[in-house]
């Protein structure tokens, strides 16, 4: 028995190791079938399971000053091209055993030195491999409970339609998530948000150089707004480590990533090179992740949502600026690209303009002279990897999914006074001069995941 071996000093047998791996590896199966399946079992695993990672594991996470999580990618991607390499020794060395086997005149063996060496190597690469397999299936169990999981769940105004501004009252959120909304509907919202952009740009406190100030502890801060909104939305309720930055921003900054929750370590870590205006929305997207609502446009809404609910002007700007680069090329979509039809609307500040991008031009001249690889490269690879997650967890339009944000700030607005008493207020300004080649600058340059 495993328990008399384990009291003789022996390691249990190979058999029941192996029996305990494929264990693992039939978890993982069924719980992802489960989870495919079953929306149910998902809701009710967020609500009441997954909570207990992010309260234990998590908090052992929060305890180190750096991102752990960083250190797992880099130690895997490390791990990952060794074994690689041994496969390759372990597969020179059988091919020379066959070849010399065979030339070898009958009745003539092997000298016990040469035996020797290769047993050992042989040993050496299966011990390796064995270790990356154990390895392997763990991060597996890991993903599956902390990420795969969660993909499931109901949709965030199914859970919570009183996340959605009603049209009026009685109006089902059934009705709210089929409906179609036209193109001035879109033009209307995409005009509002620029509105509130171009105000809070000229409300934030700064300094003489006409630098934004942000509060002193920033991180606290959002917290804060996150455990605020947990009050209409539970699974927002409870316990939140503190964000991380990159250790490797420069890396991630290439990659166009604002920043990166890691659902093997429960870590939210965000680009310290990014423009800071990012910060808040970027964090609160992050925090939206760590809770369990694992789709881009979820989290989008949730980190705009958490920022403009703050009594923080600086916390609001970064919300509206976080969805003005996506309704804003929606719209400039749906009216065909037609520059005369855009400068009719609302323009965006210069100040805004200034201040939504991802990367200052100093920042980025400082992460391509220190690249290792081409930005280009990078950037392709990540768009793969992520495209490829995204399809894998059920999410068909992969990475394009973050514009879908706009459908629900659409269901968000939808019937809401604000906006009409906004755009009201704000028809008697002159629109200030902007040529279309500053409109198509207007591009996403930064995403989150």
């Amino acid at each position: 028995m495993w328990r008399r071996d384990f009291w003789r000093g022996r390691r249990p047998d190979r058999g029941k190791r192996r029996l305990l791996l494929w264990g693992f590896w039939i978890f993982v199966v069924l719980a992802n079938l489960l989870a495919w399946k079953s929306k149910v079992f998902c809701d009710f695993y967020v609500a009441h399971i997954y909570p207990l990672w992010v309260n234990t594991y998590g908090r052992v996470m929060g305890l180190f000053p750096f991102s752990v999580g960083e250190i797992m990618v880099a130690a895997g991607a490390v791990l990952t091209a060794a074994v690689m390499l041994l496969a390759v020794v372990y597969g020179i060395i059988r091919m020379e055993e066959r070849q010399q086997g065979m030339s070898r005149p009958a009745g003539e063996s092997r000298t016990g030195q040469e035996k020797g060496n290769r047993s050992g190597v042989r040993k050496f690469c299966k011990g390796c491999f064995a270790v990356y397999g154990w390895i392997f299936a763990g991060v597996a169990v890991v993903m599956t409970l902390n990420c795969f999981i969660p993909y499931h769940c109901s949709v965030l105004e199914e859970k919570y339609g009183i996340l959605c501004r009603e049209a009026e009252e009685g109006f089902a959120v059934g009705d709210l998530l089929s409906k179609e909304y036209t193109l001035e509907e879109l033009s209307r919202l995409r005009d509002y948000v620029v509105i509130k952009a171009n105000e809070l740009a000229v409300q934030v406190e700064r300094d003489e150089a006409g630098n934004i100030i942000y509060p002193a502890d920033m991180e606290e801060a959002l917290i804060a707004c996150m455990q605020e909104l947990g009050g209409e939305c539970g699974q927002l309720a409870g316990y939140y480590p503190r964000p991380k930055q990159f250790t490797f921003s420069g890396f991630f900054s290439q990659q166009k990533m604002k920043g990166y929750f890691f659902p093997f370590s429960m870590e939210v870590n965000y680009n310290k090179l990014m423009h800071e205006i990012n910060r808040p929305a970027t964090i609160c997207h992050e925090y939206a992740h760590l809770k369990g609502f694992m789709y881009e446009e979820e989290a989008n809404m949730i980190g705009f949502l958490a920022c403009i609910h703050s009594s923080e002007a600086v916390f609001q700007y970064s919300g509206y600026l976080s969805v003005l680069n996506y309704i804003d090329n929606e719209f400039y979509k749906a009216i065909g690209k037609d520059a005369e039809v855009y400068l009719s609307h609302v323009n965006i500040s210069p100040q805004v303009k200034e201040e939504n991008i991802f990367l200052e031009e100093d920042a980025w001249e400082k992460v391509e002279a220190k690249a290792v690889i081409s930005t280009e490269v990078v950037d392709k690879v990540s768009d793969k990897l992520s495209e490829t997650s995204m399809v894998l967890n059920g999410v068909e339009d992969g990475t394009l999914s973050y514009a879908r944000v706009v459908g629900l700030l659409l269901h968000y607005y939808d019937g809401s006074q604000e906006v009409e008493e906004t755009l009201l207020q704000a028809q008697g300004i002159p629109a200030e001069a902007e040529t279309a080649s500053a409109r198509d600058a207007m591009a996403v340059e930064g995403s989150t995941y």
